[in-house]
């Protein structure tokens, strides 16, 4: 495919990145939403949730869509809307409007999920794709580690209406981006039933046990810095600076898991792995929740890192149960499935933590992770 596919690689994991920093951006700015529109613990898990469940509705479509149109069209229009509804959300004072407006950018923006990965997993070969869709899925911790470190000085200098505006400009300027850049691969298959991967009994547990894994990332990359700084007494900035470090360690991860699976020929067998470190790192966590700082730190350090690390495995899975040609419907379900979990997850986990403990809350994620594995175990991917 020559050098071009790196062109491609860049555009995509850019593109991602932006919307990224969205859906993982809004926890960094739960301590400002809740002072400015007075909110709940719950009320602020449903506004977290907001992003997610607009994705729910139109992942499945984006990547059908994707399939018969191709990736730069869908990528370019769904991040340019996605801008449009986060800029609607930085100029409403009402909760209610926020949280319509964030659930419409949601879902304009997921279009990036299918269109950006069926790009890359279609300019790489199977021998560098778990490295490339590695390399392509850095981009959600990178875009969460970047909204991590500018949100909260520019929240300080303007609120949550800067914000929002900065989130909005990432997404207009990445869709830019993708229109100029983009190109369709070399066909290699014709495109015949799209909606295949719907049947296929692999898609249906690796997307529950995937579903299952993201859910206990959640309750970590959603809520550490509200619970460093309300319950732990570190600055916002300081609760961030946390939550930037687990992204990019992350993000790390995310790269060796893809090479490493490409050494094993396997995508599965890797991810087991990290789901077991997964919920030692979160049981850890919860021993730890009124532990010194030099302790609990690094504990829940260790858990958002390891809980970003397998999804690559989990996408690259995807794309390869389906081949290329519905490589965008595979992904556009299995991040469906993903994407109810993220949604359902914040209200759920903060609804457990206001009737008991941060403990019990990170205690009882800690079995996430286990129950993902035993779903995933028996596929061969």
């Amino acid at each position: 495919m020559g050098r071009y596919r790196w062109t491609i690689l860049a555009l995509g994991t850019s593109a991602q990145a932006s919307y990224s920093a969205v859906f993982l951006g809004l926890p960094v700015l739960a301590p400002a939403l809740r002072v400015e529109y007075e909110l709940s613990l719950p009320e602020v898990g449903l506004v977290l949730a907001s992003a997610s469940a607009g994705a729910v509705l139109t992942l499945l479509p984006w990547g059908l869509l994707a399939d018969r149109v191709g990736e730069r069209a869908v990528l370019a229009a769904g991040l340019s809307l996605a801008g449009a509804g986060l800029t609607g959300a930085a100029f409403t004072e009402d909760v209610l409007l926020l949280a319509v407006a964030l659930t419409a950018a949601g879902a304009a923006g997921a279009a990036v999920q299918s269109a950006s990965g069926r790009a890359v997993m279609s300019w790489f070969g199977a021998e560098q794709r778990g490295f490339a869709l590695g390399i392509r899925q850095t981009a959600v911790p990178l875009g969460g580690a970047a909204a991590a470190l500018v949100l909260p000085p520019v929240t300080a200098a303007g609120g949550v209406r800067a914000g929002l505006v900065l989130l909005a400009g990432g997404c207009i300027l990445t869709a830019a981006a993708g229109a100029v850049g983009l190109r369709e691969a070399p066909p290699e298959e014709e495109l015949h039933d799209v909606a295949d991967p719907l049947r296929d009994g692999r898609m249906w547990r690796l997307s529950f046990g995937s579903a299952l894994l993201l859910s206990a990332q959640m309750t970590v990359v959603a809520f550490t810095v509200l619970f460093l700084h309300e319950d732990r007494g570190l600055s916002t900035g300081e609760a961030a600076g946390v939550l930037a470090v687990m992204q990019l360690v992350g993000g790390g991860l995310r790269i060796a898991s893809g090479r490493w699976s490409d050494r094993l020929g396997a995508r599965i067998r890797p991810l087991l792995r990290l789901a077991f470190a997964l919920a030692v790192a979160l049981a850890a966590s919860a021993a730890l929740t009124e532990a010194p700082l030099v302790l609990l730190v690094p504990a829940l350090g260790a858990a958002g890192a390891l809980s970003l690390s397998w999804n690559g495995l989990s996408y690259t899975a995807a794309a390869e149960l389906a081949g290329r040609a519905r490589s965008g419907a595979a992904i556009g379900f299995q991040q469906t499935a993903l994407t109810v979990a993220a949604a359902a997850t914040p209200p759920v986990f903060a609804s457990v933590v206001d009737a008991s403990s941060w403990r019990i809350g990170f205690g009882l994620a800690a079995f996430l992770p286990l129950a993902g594995a035993a779903v995933l175990r028996r596929l061969t991917v």
